[in-house]
């Protein structure tokens, strides 16, 4: 996700500074070069040594007559993106009003002045961070186009985003937003439909592809709202549904103003009249399956413009099965693209899918993550040809 980019990362001297080793291991493992720069304060909690092994660099302690911040993030500079994390309710503050009297706050100074995106992963205590003057602080610097990863507010406490927040943050500052400004609704995983107050008849999906998906249309500029039964995520706006026809409800109404629905959620295709106490066990039973609407179906009639990703699942691992399959849907819905797949990755992080537009089938090979990125890559496409394009 970070292929290629150099990231200046800037701690001060949050507690949450501990977690900074493991946050620069991880924009390493997502393809980042990282130089960290350290305030006075965040040396007192993590030792410059340990930032030095996790980063492969020297580390920034104090500006030299070397000009560190400007060899940084100056116009010329080394950094394709400042991210400051932990960001305490102190460097908020500073970096707002322009006082750079650290080497963390002068950097973000020299950056925002250079036009180098900066990311902000704030964490402090819950009073700190509810501060008008940190509230009025941290929306200055939104306005000034600062990407801010909002802090889990937990246990009193403000405390910094997940790791996979802030590097997606960093990812959305430094990719292209060919998406920027569209509303993209995207359903994910596996629905469940109750047989009685404990059972339910559900699938296989994981929700991985519908999620890489979400995420990639965000990381490219795009608002997402994300409909599903899966883990909270904090690049979209969730919708949490259980039933094929809360899936269906939701998206109803979260279409009525986006600019496309990706419908990659493996929706049950049948629901069953739910007893209200649990069915006792020790005997045979017999359940009457009723078909559930096809929610791609049900948009289309009533979005008759909205574009719309399909994904079609089958088993026969026939790839010219596969392809027949997702252009009948395809045809059906009158779809943008489909992407079809084997069940056989289904819950796995590899996979294998075949990309059928127009008469072309593309095979597409590898992680989940790559897929969503391809799949949110062909969407901009198909709506930078959109009549309706905002450009």
């Amino acid at each position: 996700m970070l292929e290629g980019i150099n990231v200046a990362l800037g701690v001060s001297g949050s507690i949450a500074a501990v977690k900074v080793v493991e946050l620069a291991h991880e924009l390493r493992r997502q393809g980042a070069e990282v130089r960290a720069v350290m305030t006075g304060a965040a040396q007192g909690i993590v030792h410059p040594w340990a930032v030095e092994f996790a980063t492969d660099h020297e580390v920034v302690t104090e500006i030299t007559g070397a000009v560190e911040h400007v060899e940084l993030c100056g116009r010329e500079g080394w950094a394709d993106v400042l991210l400051l994390a932990p960001a305490t309710a102190n460097t908020v503050g500073k970096v707002a009003a322009a006082i750079d009297d650290t080497p963390v706050t002068t950097c973000a100074t020299t950056a925002l002045g250079a036009d180098v995106p900066l990311v902000v992963a704030p964490a402090m205590h819950e009073p700190m961070y509810d501060h008008p003057g940190v509230a009025d602080a941290t929306a200055r610097l939104r306005e000034w186009g600062v990407d801010v990863v909002d802090p889990r507010l937990e246990e009193g406490k403000a405390k910094i985003a997940s790791e996979d927040a802030i590097v997606t943050g960093v990812a959305r500052a430094t990719t292209p937003d060919p998406l920027a400004g569209r509303h993209v609704v995207v359903t994910s995983g596996a629905t469940s439909e109750s047989i009685d107050p404990v059972r339910t008849i559900t699938n296989r999906a994981s929700g991985k592809t519908g999620r890489a998906v979400a995420r990639a249309c965000y990381v490219r500029g795009a608002d997402v709202t994300l409909v599903h039964d899966g883990p909270e995520v904090q690049f979209a706006d969730v919708i949490d549904v259980e039933s094929a026809a809360e899936m269906l409800a939701a998206c109803e109404a979260a279409c009525a103003d986006a600019d496309a629905l990706v419908s990659a959620a493996a929706i049950g295709d049948f629901t069953v009249d739910a007893a209200d106490e649990k069915i006792r066990s020790g005997e045979a039973r017999t359940l009457e399956l009723e078909p559930t609407p096809k929610l791609i179906d049900s948009i289309r009639e009533a979005e008759p413009d909205l574009p719309i990703v399909g994904f079609k699942v089958e088993t026969s691992g026939d790839d010219d099965a596969m392809v027949r399959e997702a252009r009948r849907v395809r045809d059906r819905a009158d779809l943008a693209f489909v992407v079809a797949n084997d069940a056989s990755v289904m819950g796995a992080d590899e996979t294998r899918v075949l990309l059928v537009r127009g008469d072309d089938a593309t095979e597409v090979v590898g992680s989940k993550a790559e897929l969503g990125a391809r799949v949110a890559d062909e969407l901009a496409a198909e709506l930078a040809d959109d009549p309706a394009d905002p450009d």
